[in-house]
């Protein structure tokens, strides 16, 4: 028997003209709205084949990438900075597999490098450049990257920016490993930078919360000496 309550929400389950309703409803609705429909539906698969396709072609470019970059890590290693950084010849260099392949794995690893070169090169304003573009969620390669860009801004004299990226690399996943001797150059950003009070307070978070690392040492001689200059006991 057919239930006659006209409020059930089967009701179209049990009533064939009710279900026929809103089926021609429905036929209706997408009559009147078909482009907008199947322009939606189309938009939604070629994201979908976008997707899958960006994701093989930036697998396929890794592959290349890595390739690539394989020589150049070599003469990195060895420390022949500037075929790592160019290329001899018969690989590419560091900077064009980071400028090529920027959206691989293995070219946001090639800005690491070449940032890395081109600091010890004195090229401060590309090592700043390269190691900007790197990015890794790694617990130590991410923090060291920030340092470096601190140490480069600490070449060109420029304090304000060397601070801001040592206490980056300080505050990124703290450890008792790394994050002292990001503090203490921190603490020297700060002093150069005339900013004494806080290079004081780095030097005591050094000193507090990192009682065992190897720099506390230091950091206790060195903040006795900057107190001593503005009459501190």
């Amino acid at each position: 028997m057919s239930k006659t309550n006209t409020g059930s929400k089967l009701e179209f389950l049990e009533d064939p003209a009710a279900l026929a309703g809103k089926l021609g409803k429905a036929e209706l609705f997408f009559e009147k709205n078909r482009n907008l429909i199947l322009g939606v539906l189309g938009a939604l698969v070629l994201a979908v084949v976008g997707f899958f396709g960006y994701r093989y072609w930036v697998g396929s470019q890794d592959q290349e990438a890595q390739t690539a970059m394989f020589p150049s890590v070599y003469e990195w290693e060895a420390d022949s900075l500037k075929k790592a950084l160019s290329g001899n010849g018969a690989n590419e260099g560091l900077v064009t597999v980071a400028d090529e392949y920027g959206a691989t794995p293995a070219g946001n690893l090639a800005d690491f490098y070449a940032g890395v070169a081109l600091l010890k090169q004195g090229k401060y304003d590309d090592a700043i450049e390269h190691l900007k573009g790197f990015s890794s969620s790694d617990l130590l390669v991410q923090a060291r990257a920030y340092a470096l860009v601190g140490d480069a801004y600490m070449e060109k004299k420029e304090y304000g920016e060397a601070i801001s990226f040592y206490k980056k690399a300080a505050d990124h996943k703290p450890n008792q490993y790394f994050s002292p001797s990001y503090l203490m150059k921190l603490a020297v950003a700060y002093e150069q930078n005339k900013q004494v009070q806080e290079a004081v307070d780095t030097y005591n978070q050094i000193i507090e919360k990192y009682p065992n690392a190897a720099e506390v040492a230091n950091a206790k001689k060195y903040k006795s000496a900057l107190e001593s200059t503005v009459g501190e006991s």
